[in-house]
């Protein structure tokens, strides 16, 4: 059965929306609203769903599923963009709900897939395990036989529409693209950065580069922009957060950005213990900044609130990668 578009507008209070050409987004719920989509692609009533957001999320994708009149059987592939838990923490739980679905993964987070135990251990050693049961809920491991890797250069058909991967290096060496045939659009994950709704301006959308620890490469990540930018899609879906349309605008602004992340680095290379905070202070002078300039007029204590956690998250993964030089 296919839903057209005017036939669940109701259902947008629920976090899903409609994109057309068979693609929606759902709000995972993660954390806050409209902080971490999962994306749904429908074509000729089959289903790929694209990062699953956690195990915590998967009730909502469930939902929306049923809302768009199709069922778990109909569900072919769960396509993740890379192994970070708020895209594929949830991945091996859809799994077993969605007894025809097979996961795909880059080839450099397949064992985490199959063994999800270094994953676990490693968002307890940040979080502690009570923060990480309670946000990301048990990882489930998924069984080798129901995994396809996607390299540079595979592809997938959904019901005759391909899916096309391309490594996307840069935020994580196990990061893929997806590029759907029928509209152009590509889901990028992390690596065309984030981009959240409530940071919209007249201007257009506000982007600001996510380099959380431990792979942030800054070459590798403007040539991953660069490759998108070059494609010139009608638009990109982020996980944080769906659909971006200026394209080349955003990325533009991201590669700007990769060289003056790289800059406040290199400048409190030298700030010993303090490090890390010395470079979230520059950020939030930075990205708040540049938040002004574009047009977003938060009060000072919302923005900040919207922008703390990744800045967080990208001065760790800053001063990882100044340990690494």
């Amino acid at each position: 059965m296919r839903i057209h578009h005017h036939d669940h507008y109701p259902l947008r209070a629920k976090g899903l929306r409609d994109f057309g050409h068979g693609i929606y987004s759902v709000d995972s719920g993660y954390l806050r609203d409209e902080l971490d989509a999962v994306h749904l692609l429908v074509e000729k009533g089959r289903l790929a769903i694209i990062d699953t957001a956690t195990e915590r999320s998967v009730p909502r994708t469930l939902q929306a599923i049923e809302a768009l009149g199709l069922s778990v059987e109909s569900v072919d592939f769960i396509v993740l963009t890379h192994v970070h838990l708020d895209h594929a923490g949830g991945a091996g739980a859809l799994m077993a709900a969605c007894p025809n679905a097979r996961l795909t993964v880059h080839p450099r987070g397949l064992r985490h897939m199959l063994d999800p135990s270094q994953l676990w251990a490693s968002v307890c050693s940040v979080y502690g395990e009570e923060m990480a049961l309670r946000e990301y809920g048990p990882l489930t491991p998924v069984a080798k036989e129901r995994i396809i890797q996607t390299p540079e250069g595979s592809s997938i058909s959904l019901a005759g529409r391909t899916l096309a991967f391309w490594d996307a290096p840069g935020h994580a060496r196990h990061h893929v693209f997806i590029q759907d045939s029928q509209t152009g659009g590509i889901f990028t994950g992390d690596t065309f950065g984030i981009s959240y709704r409530e940071l919209d301006t007249p201007k257009g959308s506000f982007i600001f580069v996510t380099c959380p620890p431990t792979q942030f490469e800054p070459e590798p990540l403007k040539a991953s922009i660069e490759r998108v930018i070059g494609a010139q899609p009608p638009a990109v879906y982020l996980t944080h957060y769906s659909q971006v349309r200026d394209v080349s605008a955003a990325g533009a602004q991201l590669l700007r950005q990769v060289d003056q992340y790289v800059d406040i680095a290199m400048a409190r290379r030298d700030h010993g213990p303090e490090r890390a905070k010395a470079i979230e202070a520059d950020l939030h002078d930075l990205i708040g900044g540049q938040a002004r300039q574009m047009g977003v007029t938060l009060d000072d204590k919302t923005l900040g609130n919207v922008l703390a956690l990744d800045l967080r998250l990208n001065a760790d993964g800053l001063s990882h990668w100044l340990e690494r030089l």
